[in-house]
């Protein structure tokens, strides 16, 4: 998988270009990817609505939840879809609007110096084996592009807003991860 440096774009990646993205502070860069889990309505796999969401086009009568979010101006910079589709929402180098009120290691505003990665499922359930090659190869694709981006500074959404968010919930092997991403590393 190739990252385009200039563009922020992966080559591998289906490109859906959400206008929830603005640009990152002077000096803010990657830093940290945050991972999140996502599914809608909640619960369901595949269909248009996660896309839809991230580009302002979710119905609200398409579904009886979509009312409640429907109006959200969110967005990430990449979805791994349970197939290990990757769909990119928003160049890496721009700052997209996934973490909200957030905070890393006392630093606050998460998503000025974050990737934010949305797994396809529920904070109650697992995630497929497609899904965490994929990441795998992303997290390896970021790690070579932006020095500031290591296997060690990954969390998820619980991780960076406790209390107010619990994805990707206790279904994310992050034992897995870690050591697929080592394997992979070659350490």
């Amino acid at each position: 998988m190739n990252l385009d440096i200039e563009t922020g774009l992966l080559s591998r990646a289906r490109h859906v270009p959400s206008p929830n993205q603005d640009e990152r502070p002077a000096g803010c860069v990657p830093e940290l990817l945050v991972i999140h889990s996502i599914s809608l309505p909640p619960g369901e796999f595949g269909g248009p609505w996660i896309e839809r969401l991230f580009t302002n086009e979710l119905e609200p009568s398409a579904h009886s939840y979509f009312a409640d979010i429907a109006g959200l101006k969110v967005s990430a910079h990449l979805l791994i879809r349970r197939d290990g589709e990757l769909v990119q929402f928003v160049p890496f180098h721009r700052r997209a609007w996934h973490a909200g009120e957030s905070c890393y290691e006392e630093r606050e505003r998460c998503n000025d110096f974050s990737i934010g990665i949305e797994m396809e499922g529920t904070e109650e359930g697992d995630f497929t084996h497609r899904q965490y090659a994929a990441l795998v190869e992303v997290v390896a694709t970021l790690d070579e592009n932006y020095p500031g981006i290591s296997p060690e500074r990954i969390a998820g959404h619980s991780d960076i807003a406790p209390g107010r968010k619990r994805d990707p919930g206790p279904g994310f092997d992050w034992i897995d991860l870690r050591r697929q991403i080592q394997t992979q590393r070659g350490v």
